[in-house]
């Protein structure tokens, strides 16, 4: 019997990244991005945070819990520590499954510029393998995109940074949504255990989910507090994904057997 801990990352850096550096010309003029899909950084990751705006879609692939003392929504990818279910050996993403932008906007991330409090910058993962100096390009398959332009962000930076200012955004939104949740005592402990086709029976442990019955038992005050602040989709967003458990085990059966379906 295994077990596995729901967390995302217990280092003090988020999830996928090590060495972010915040992207300016003098320093990264010459780098660039490689222009192909590959999600192998993914490879290992069994939960992956997820906001609010995305689950719906999220929602029909995985099941989506809550984890830590901050009770941060995450999408569960694996049902043993270390293993993405949906990450195949050529780090191609298995489709029809949605990706979250959690993943889609690696290896860039905003972090606070340490030079102006309160500023957030854009950063890179220099420890991404899809991050290389172009001078190097002409012995590469790849198309690079270049960060730079002399001192201008190129297109390609400059929607990097639109897209991590609207995970931002939505980061923000869903916090406070689930703050709200919180204030009105809708979480539960839980721990769930699944059985695979061959037998195999594993224990996902230390997350936590909407208890239904308290959610079910809310004042119409409560219920009209949670419908003014948005949270109202993400309990149903929530409740509804308890379906894709059952996605999830059929495609860790196919994972053991060797199998290369998707669910």
């Amino acid at each position: 019997m295994a077990d596995a801990k729901m967390e995302v990352t217990s280092d003090a850096l988020p999830l996928f990244y090590s060495r972010p550096e915040a992207l300016n010309p003098a320093r990264h003029g010459s780098l660039g991005l490689t222009a192909r899909s590959d999600f192998g950084f993914a490879r290992t990751a069994h939960a992956i945070p997820v906001v609010a705006s995305e689950m719906p879609a999220a929602m029909r692939s995985y099941p989506i819990v809550f984890i830590g003392p901050a009770k941060s929504p995450v999408i569960i990818t694996g049902v043993r520590q270390n293993e993405n279910l949906f990450v195949d050996s050529d780090g191609k993403w298995t489709g029809p499954h949605y990706i979250p932008a959690y993943v889609r906007r690696y290896p860039f991330i905003l972090a606070e510029d340490p030079t102006s409090a309160g500023r957030l910058t854009l950063c890179v993962e220099r420890a991404s393998d899809r991050v290389v100096d172009q001078l190097l390009a002409p012995f590469r398959d790849d198309k690079v995109l270049p960060f730079f332009t002399g001192n201008e962000p190129t297109e390609a930076t400059k929607q990097a940074l639109a897209f991590c200012n609207q995970f931002q955004i939505d980061f923000r939104a869903t916090r406070e949504m689930v703050e709200k949740i919180d204030a009105h005592g809708l979480f539960s402990p839980r721990q769930s255990k699944v059985t695979l086709e061959g037998g195999e029976v594993l224990n996902l442990t230390d997350f936590q989910v909407i208890d239904e019955p308290a959610f079910n038992t809310l004042s119409d005050e409560a219920f009209l507090d949670l419908r003014k602040s948005g949270a109202l989709g993400l309990l149903y967003c929530h409740l509804a994904s308890t379906n894709s458990w059952t996605s999830l085990v059929h495609q860790a059966s196919l994972r053991k057997a060797g199998g290369t379906k998707s669910a």
